[in-house]
């Protein structure tokens, strides 16, 4: 197994990299296709990156925005990522709200999902039901410190799920309801961009990129474990060569 890492002085550095990174993919998807996709996950660390594409003297026009996933929470709630999303990156950089394809968390979470999925499956021209996966040009994902990403929490059923797009999943931990891509969706990306900081990290990213494959304890090695598609944006810390910040 192969992972392809970049490391950083710090959060800042390896989220601005992350970003450039996103920007360069985007531009070579519009340079032979009417349009682009993007799936972005939440956290303090894409808030950073988020910035820096808001900053980017960027053409948003024919990009479409999605979520690898989110609160069951209004727009409006402090938690959403919607709305850690649209103050750090849609508004500043005006991107257009006709593509922003946001989960609708403030409905039961079931409904929420089913709808998100049925955007999905819309705009990629799939089948109703099956199992053909989209191809999100690039999925932006994170790393929890029990090895989680989207909200796929170890010993989640559902990381057995390659056929459904999205799910509902209640977190007990954080006692909350979340609706996220499913794993079928995260192997079919054509990028996946992996932003880490902080020392909490350096344990489960060492289990993830070394351990044997089992997504059911470590979900970030989903699409990560064979490392095709996949790069890592590191700080220091997360990586652990350092304190980072």
């Amino acid at each position: 197994m192969t992972a392809q890492s970049f490391i950083y002085e710090s959060a800042d550095a390896a989220s601005e990299a992350c970003a450039r990174k996103v920007l360069e993919l985007l531009g070579r998807a519009l340079s032979t296709e009417p349009r682009a996709t993007l799936a972005v996950s939440g956290g303090t660390t894409p808030k950073r990156m988020f910035a820096d594409m808001a900053r980017a003297d960027f053409d948003w026009t024919h990009v479409h925005l999605f979520w690898v996933d989110e609160r069951c929470v209004p727009p409006t709630d402090s938690q959403s990522n919607y709305k850690l999303a649209k103050e750090h990156f849609i508004d500043p950089a005006r991107f257009p709200e006709a593509n922003v394809h946001r989960v609708q968390g403030e409905l039961v979470p079931n409904d929420a999902a089913n709808l998100y999925s049925a955007d999905i499956r819309s705009f990629f021209g799939l089948p109703s039901t099956g199992g053909s996966m989209p191809h999100f040009d690039v999925v932006h994902r994170g790393l929890g410190s029990d090895a989680h990403t989207a909200s796929l929490f170890p010993g989640e059923p559902l990381i057995d799920d390659h056929k459904n797009l999205t799910g509902a999943v209640y977190v007990e931990k954080f006692h909350q309801w979340r609706v996220t891509l499913l794993p079928g969706v995260l192997e079919a990306a054509r990028n996946t961009l992996m932003l880490a900081a902080g020392a909490d990290k350096a344990e489960p990213l060492h289990s993830i990129l070394h351990a044997p494959y089992d997504p059911k304890r470590y979900p970030a090695q989903i699409t990560t474990y064979d490392g095709i598609g996949v790069l890592w944006f590191l700080d220091k810390a997360a990586a652990g060569t350092g304190s980072g910040s």
